[in-house]
């Protein structure tokens, strides 16, 4: 390297401090103190009838997220860590049931597991995208294995053609963790639904966010039904599921505000330009960092959809002469 590195005292390439991140405006002010005049901050009852299921502002969040994106069922919950928990429970996971998952992501995707008593089982990840390995998971499968937990890490897809395959073949539900992947696409498929049942987090370092939230998103009827009655207490018992289907619904409190729903249905129309505009640097970065040749990124051209939720750059040491630490 003809340059030493400023952490090695070397000059600095950036002098002065990056700009604060600001994600509120004034639609959301306006959409906040809207709702505040309603008097209504939370329209969710309990018990069977209409509001069991939210009130206006969280239908309306829930209509424009599925509605934008093609799925047939968009549910609201207070925080994605209780989606997965919810998704978890409506794919029917019982004690002793194994799930696969991937070892690198947030706690949350394979601790949602044990709520049901099931067991989270690591399969390795690709070296190339960071994302669960279609090849390890199959190497993990037993008779016990339930379902497939994807995550779509750093905002790239999982390879879902592989993966749908697999769960074809061994009779596996598959939830998709795309916390971080919001409005990507995969082979012109909205990620999230590609599986049985996933969802997204909007919590405040997402790309949009409610201050903490989630969205489950699903296609399929009896699922979506499910997990409405765990995110509220499981109280709206419907006969249309026979009991023998419903092994996990001691449900909790797990709605979204009116007030939430309010700033996430107007923080949704921002979601496409804010996606497009970290391509944009992403590419710019990726141009740049590929100079320095002891960094490697992901080549924009290789990436089927990206959200670059963050931007990964493996560091080769030995082309450094320098350690990470």
């Amino acid at each position: 390297m003809k340059n030493k590195p400023a952490i090695l005292g070397g000059a600095k390439t950036r002098e002065t401090s990056f700009s604060k991140r600001i994600t509120i405006g004034d639609e959301e002010k306006k959409a906040v103190m809207d709702v505040m005049d309603t008097d209504e901050l939370s329209a969710f009852i309990g018990a069977p009838g209409q509001k069991f299921l939210g009130g206006t502002k969280v239908l309306e969040f829930e209509n424009y997220w599925k509605h934008k994106y093609g799925f047939k069922h968009a549910i609201s919950v207070n925080s994605w860590t209780s989606g997965l928990i919810i998704s978890v429970g409506a794919v029917g996971v019982e004690p002793g049931d194994e799930i696969i998952c991937s070892p690198y992501t947030m706690s949350a995707s394979a601790t949602s597991v044990l709520f049901y008593g099931g067991i989270p089982v690591f399969a390795d990840i690709d070296p190339q995208t960071y994302n669960i390995d279609p090849k390890s998971i199959e190497s993990k499968i037993t008779e016990r294995t339930k379902a497939i937990l994807v995550v779509h890490i750093f905002g790239g897809c999982a390879d879902m053609d592989s993966i749908m395959e697999l769960a074809k073949k061994h009779d596996l539900k598959v939830i998709e963790d795309a916390a971080q992947a919001p409005g990507i696409k995969y082979k012109n498929k909205p990620i999230g639904a590609i599986g049985d049942i996933g969802g997204f987090s909007l919590n405040f370092h997402k790309h949009i966010h409610t201050g903490e939230g989630g969205m489950i998103v699903t296609n399929n009827d009896d699922l979506a039904f499910k997990a409405q009655l765990i995110r509220n207490h499981g109280e709206n018992y419907a006969k249309k599921i026979p009991i023998k289907d419903l092994p996990n619904i001691i449900g909790g409190n797990s709605r979204l505000t009116e007030i939430q729903a309010a700033i996430g249905t107007v923080q949704l129309k921002k979601l496409d330009s804010i996606v497009e505009h970290r391509n944009i640097l992403a590419n710019f970065l990726h141009n740049e960092l590929k100079k320095i040749d002891c960094l490697e990124t992901f080549p924009p051209e290789k990436v089927i959809d990206h959200s670059y939720y963050t931007f990964p750059i493996k560091f080769n040491t030995k082309k450094a002469k320098i350690s990470r630490f």
